[in-house]
This record gives C-alpha cells, sequence and structure tokens, in this order.
C-alpha cells in the first residue's frame, strides 16, 4: 500500500513504458517459467508509478507511513475473513457478503485478495475500500483504483462468476463509487498485467518520475531517492528534500552483566537481576537492540524483535562488533548480485575506494582546520593532506591507495591532540603519540577503537536493512568474517562522527579521566565511561548537517541510509558515480 496525495489530477496514470513490441506476443523472459502471479494490488502501483511497483514487487522495497498505517486500519474489518462465495451457478441476490475473498488464475497470471464480494441482479460485485475520499474527478475514481477493481472482475469471471461492475468504498467520505467494467477498462487491465510481467522480466528498474507532485508523500520516496537519482543522472534536476525525515527510533544499549531482556507487552523490560525493578523501552521507539557482554534475551523477545524488523547487534563486553541477529533479511536479491558483480571487477573497486579514500582524507583536514586549538602552524599538515587527496583520486592501484591512506593517517593522528582542550593538569593527560590498538595504549586510542567498532555496527545494520551484503566489500578485503563493506562505507565518516565525539566528549568533560580502566595490557572505557561515550555518540548522529550535494538539512544517522542507497543505485546501473559525503 503506497501513499500518494489527493488534490488535482495526481492519480493520472504514469507513462507505462513500452516494453513489448507491437503485434508479438509476449515472450517468457529469464524468470518468467517460475514466476510468481502478480498481485491485483501491484496493478494499481504499476499504472500510478512504474518504478514504486518495480521496488515493491521485485526488489520487495517497503516503508511504512501514517498514511500507510491508517490504511491497514481502514481494512482491518475486511481482512478478517467471514462468509464464502457460492458456486457461480446459484442466485447471488440473497447471498451473504463474503470478507477477504482470495482468487488466482493462472491464465491471468493474476492474484488477488478481494476485501468484499456482494450479490445483486444475478452478479457479484468486488468492493475494493479506500483510505481517503472520493476524488473530483469525471469518473469519481482516477485509473489506478479502476484497474485494480477491474483485476478483481477478470479474476471472478474467470471462475465462472458474471461480473460487469466493481465498488470502490472511500472510508474517509464514506462514499460508494461504483465502476462499470468496460471494454477500454478491460484493456487498460489487460495492457497494464502485460506491462507489469515484461517490466519484471526484463531486470531494469526504471527511470525514477521527474518533478512529479507524486513524489513527496510517497511512503518509498526514501528508498526511491527519485530527485536525487535524476540530479545524479543529469546534474539538472532540482532536488526537493523529499527523502529527510527525523528518525524517533532510537537504539537501546544495554551492557549491565547477567542483564536480562524480556517482552512484557508492547515493551522491553531490561533487569539486572532477579530482584531488581525492570527498566522499559517502548518497542515503537526502538530503533535496535544493543547487547554489550553477557546479556539474556528471551526467545519470545526475539521473535517480536524479528517481527518487527528491529536488529539485535552483539558485542563484547569491551565494545568489539560481534554479529547481529535479523528476521528473514531484505529480500533485494537484485542489489546483492550487482553488488557481488562489482566486487570483482577490478575496476569498479579501485574507483569506489579511491572515493572513499579521497573522502577521508578530506574530512579529516576540515576536522583539523575547524577544530585546532594548539598555537602550532597547522598550514603544512593542511597543505600535505590536500595533495594526498588529490593523490588517492589520482591512484592505479590498490596498494598505492593504501600507501596514500597510510601517510595520510600518520599526519593526521600527528596533530590530533591539537584539537583537545588544553590547558588543565588532568586535561594535558588526554594525549596520543600514534594510533594504536589491539588493545588501545591511552585514554584517546581507547575512546576512538570503542567508537569505530560502534560505526562499524551502525553500518552493518544500516547495509542489511537496505539490502547489501555487510561482508563483501570492495576496498577492504573480506577476510575472517570482518564486515568488509561496513569498514568501506564507514571511511569517509570516521573523522566526522567518530573523531568528533572524541574530540566533544574530551573538551567538554563528558568523558574524564577516572572513566578510563588501565590494565597491563591496555586502557578500556569502566561501564560508567562507556555510558557517557555512547550519549556522546548518539547526540552525534542525531545531529544535522547541510548535504554539500542536494542542500538538504539531514540528520547523520539518516544520511547513513542515504550514502547505502545511493550505492545501490550506482551498483544497479542508474547513475555513473557514486557521490561521497565530504563536508565542507
Amino acid at each position: 500500500m503506497s501513499v500518494r496525495p489527493k488534490e488535482g489530477n495526481l492519480f493520472a496514470p504514469a507513462k507505462l513504458p513500452d516494453l513489448r513490441q507491437p503485434g508479438r506476443p509476449l515472450r517468457a523472459g529469464r524468470h518468467q517459467t517460475d514466476a510468481p502471479l502478480i498481485p491485483a494490488r501491484m496493478l494499481n502501483e504499476y499504472v500510478y508509478c512504474p518504478r514504486l511497483a518495480y521496488l515493491e514487487w521485485v526488489q520487495k522495497e517497503f516503508a511504512d507511513s501514517s498514511d500507510t498505517v491508517q490504511g491497514r486500519h481502514v481494512h482491518r474489518r475486511v481482512d478478517k475473513r467471514s462468509g464464502s462465495l457460492p458456486p457461480p451457478d446459484v442466485d447471488f441476490d440473497a447471498m451473504k457478503p463474503a470478507k477477504s475473498v482470495e482468487l488466482s488464475s493462472a491464465k491471468l497470471n493474476l492474484v488477488a485478495k478481494i476485501d468484499l464480494v456482494e450479490g445483486e441482479d444475478g452478479e457479484v460485485v468486488p468492493v475494493d475500500y479506500k483510505r481517503g475520499k472520493r476524488p473530483h474527478v469525471p469518473r469519481h475514481a482516477y485509473d489506478p483504483e479502476r484497474v485494480q477493481l477491474c483485476a478483481q472482475g477478470l479474476l471472478l469471471e474467470a471462475h465462472g462468476y458474471k461480473c460487469s461492475a466493481g465498488v470502490l468504498y472511500f472510508a474517509g467520505s464514506k462514499e460508494r463509487v461504483t465502476v462499470p467494467f468496460d471494454e477500454e477498462l478491460r484493456t487498460l487491465t489487460l495492457d497494464s498485467l502485460r506491462g507489469l510481467r515484461s517490466l519484471a522480466d526484463s531486470g531494469q528498474i526504471p527511470a525514477p518520475l521527474e518533478d512529479s507532485p507524486k513524489c513527496p508523500r510517497c511512503s518509498l520516496v526514501g528508498i526511491c531517492l527519485p530527485d536525487e537519482t535524476n540530479w545524479l543522472r543529469t546534474t539538472a534536476a532540482e532536488v526537493r528534500p523529499l527523502s529527510v525525515r527525523h528518525t524517533r527510533a532510537l537504539p537501546v544499549y544495554v551492557q549491565a552483566h547477567r542483564s536480562k531482556v524480556a517482552k512484557q507487552g508492547d515493551r522491553l523490560a531490561i533487569t539486572k537481576g532477579d530482584d531488581s525493578p525492570p527498566t522499559y523501552a517502548r518497542l515503537a521507539d526502538t530503533s535496535q537492540l544493543v547487547l554489550m557482554g553477557n546479556v539474556y534475551v528471551t526467545t519470545p523477545t526475539l521473535h517480536e524483535l524479528m517481527r518487527r524488523n528491529i536488529p539485535v547487534t552483539w558485542q563484547s563486553y569491551g565494545g568489539w562488533f560481534m554479529g547481529h541477529t535479523i528476521g528473514s533479511g531484505h529480500a533485494n536479491v537484485e542489489l546483492r548480485t550487482a553488488q557481488y558483480r562489482g566486487s570483482f571487477d577490478a575496476d569498479v573497486c579501485l574507483r569506489l575506494a579511491r572515493g572513499w579514500v579521497q573522502a577521508k582524507i578530506r574530512n579529516c583536514r576540515t576536522m583539523l582546520r575547524r577544530n585546532w586549538r594548539s598555537d602550532e602552524d597547522l598550514s603544512a599538515a593542511l597543505t600535505d593532506l590536500k595533495q594526498l587527496a588529490d593523490r588517492a583520486g589520482r591512484t592505479r592501484s590498490t596498494d598505492t591507495l593504501l600507501g596514500v591512506e597510510g601517510a595520510a593517517a600518520a599526519i593526521y593522528f600527528q596533530h590530533l591532540t591539537g584539537m583537545l582542550r588544553g590547558g588543565g593538569e588532568g586535561l594535558a593527560r588526554f594525549e596520543m603519540k600514534n594510533r594504536n590498538r589491539r588493545p588501545p595504549m591511552d585514554p584517546v586510542n581507547a575512546m576512538l577503537s570503542f567508537g569505530y567498532a560502534m560505526l562499524t555496527r551502525a553500518f552493518v545494520t544500516v547495509l542489511s536493512a537496505v539490502g547489501f551484503d555487510p561482508y563483501r566489500g570492495f576496498y577492504h578485503q573480506p577476510r575472517y568474517g570482518r564486515p568488509a563493506l561496513a569498514l568501506d562505507m564507514m571511511e569517509p565518516f570516521r573523522p566526522l562522527i567518530v573523531d568528533s565525539v572524541v574530540v566533544t566528549a574530551i573538551n567538554n568533560g563528558e568523558v574524564r579521566l577516572t572513566d578510563f580502566v588501565q590494565t597491563p595490557v591496555g586502557v578500556n572505557l569502566s561501564d560508567t565511561g562507556r555510558k557517557r561515550f555512547i550519549a556522546t555518540f548518539e547526540r552525534r548522529l542525531s545531529q544535522e548537517v547541510t548535504h554539500p550535494i542536494f542542500g538538504y538539512r539531514v540528520e547523520y544517522r539518516r544520511l547513513l541510509e542515504i550514502q547505502a542507497r545511493l550505492l545501490g543505485r550506482h551498483l544497479l546501473g542508474e547513475t555513473q558515480h557514486y557521490p561521497n559525503f565530504v563536508t565542507r
């Protein structure tokens, strides 16, 4: 169920792609022999916007909105099956309405669940419920809805029933509109059936609509990215802030040793012991469940989280990412196929890797320029970073690119302490001579390692939700089970998110030297220190930033998803290049 505006003539059918040669029958494509039947509701989407139908049916994309939730609420009664459809040779005038009638036809290549079937004058009448008000147009209904209703009528006729008209019931205005199944409508419906099948078999997603008033309230606008895709293809289209939305759901972190997470109604109940009072978190406000260390989750809780597509991330007590639990996963096979194909293409890998490393170096340079506090002259370091960024964009091998990245990292981390506030004995100890890890040897490196692990976890979750395989990358090689694509995607965001969080936490006094534990082998954050660092990290993800290409403001949390979807558009061949995020 998609969301559409109701004003004007926005329901006029989109220009449907002509995928058939005139005078020739529809030929079996590469999926034709085992392709599923076409749902009647997908015909609605196809007539409205072929790209929307492809995203929902072929790539299995879906996003909820207030309108889709309201639509399910309108259908709640007719979705409960009651009554039965009598045989075609009986008198239908006395039949009781049958709710939620499921019919299919291999000959028509069609399947539908009809909201309501009534009997009238010896015929059956399909009734389709709609969320909004009756549109004020000559036919009192738009073509997408008329085609969907006619498809239901064709199914009833295929099963031997007489059906010459249907009814659209608009819940918003409580009006019934009769739709005659005339020859024109039947032809449009059958043409749409053939067109949608051809589109699915072609394996080519239609281009986005250009500057269409249908897009702003579509529930898939943040997945489709119509204006962004068109801009990257032509650079002439205006980019409206269609994909920007605030994320109200946030991660829930559980790090207390031997805690238990259980489901109580629509809430998560988190307890530290058998006698401790639980802490509650609403499932509707939970984007993911992050478990650190020895935490127990009940089976009913896991089932509910999978049903709601809420991932569970498992990390060690020290913060190392170990894996995540999801439901059945995203069904977009086309995206993963394009990802695997591109990962074996050396030219694709090098082109993407150059962009990620170049963007990372430029963002590191911006971090130093914005936050420099030392009296030391920084001009030489900024010049060197600029030259290395330019060189990264011209490298012709991955080995050379690794050398350029290493040289830039050495300059950057050598000057990182110059961004920290000094002047006090305690603050002066927040220093680092170089980047070290496994284990980190000082508090700054401890926070950097913990923050990079958290950013890896965030990207693994985003990439899985979009449909990627986080473990097959282009720059980082997929060895030892590491999430290579997540490591690729996070390169430009390391300085902007993690390094910025470290600098902010130290300079604002949010994390203190007493929040670290010194061990014989290294330095780790304490429980209190992790809580404070996590709070700063999540606050950073919620901050808005102006997108340097598209011009609208967007949260970092949402920006990660936008960049992942733009990578998908590039790998699927919709755009010639992948636009990295480089702040100014």
